[in-house]
Order: C-alpha cells, then structure tokens, then sequence
C-alpha cells in the first residue's frame, strides 16, 4: 500500500459553529450560506474593499458562488466562497471575508 503524502495546511479551526461572534460585544449570530446572485455584487468590488473578482466569479458558468450571512440579514455579505464541483472532488477556487472581517479590528 502506498503511504499517503501529508500535505499540511497553513490555517486554524480555531473553533466549529453555525455563528459568528461579534469582537467588540462577544454575541454570537447564527449564519447561514446562499447563492450568491448579481444583485449581491453591487457592494462587493474592489473599491469596497474586496480583493477578488467575484464578478468574474459568478460569471463563470463553471463555478458556484455561495454566501455567509447573518439570519435575517441577508443583505451584508459576511464572505464569500467559488468553487468548482468535479468528477472526484470539489475545488474550493477562492475564499474571502468581507473586508470589515480582516484584521485586528475585524468586526465578526
């Protein structure tokens, strides 16, 4: 049998909810995970923050674009996942948190 190559990754779980948790008051929001669809990409651009295409994304006939919002506040994108389903495995193409969610001043 041959012994499988450990390939590592380079990023922590540092824990596993159907929430996010706000930095500042510590409450916890349940989530939840949609389509992404062009009405959504109107805040989504590089000139709000963003550092990926998610136009080009979404226009690629390919790839699936899902979502991360806040229930019942499905109009602030909290981040975004592409991918692409193939024959033996799906391809996670891109992943990003929406800007006001990076850094030590992250909001979520």
């Amino acid at each position: 049998m041959k012994k499988q190559k450990d390939i590592g990754q380079t990023f922590i779980i540092d824990r596993l909810t159907n929430s996010i948790f706000n930095t500042i008051s510590g409450d916890s929001f349940r989530t939840e995970v949609s389509i992404l669809t062009k009405t959504d990409l109107k805040n989504i651009t590089s000139k709000n923050g963003w550092n990926f295409d998610w136009k080009a994304e979404l226009n690629d006939l390919k790839k699936e674009i899902y979502k991360l919002t806040i229930v019942n506040n499905p109009d602030i994108v909290q981040g975004l996942l592409s991918i692409q389903r193939e024959t033996d495995h799906i391809f996670m193409n891109l992943l990003e948190n929406a800007p006001f969610n990076i850094g030590n001043e992250k909001l979520y």
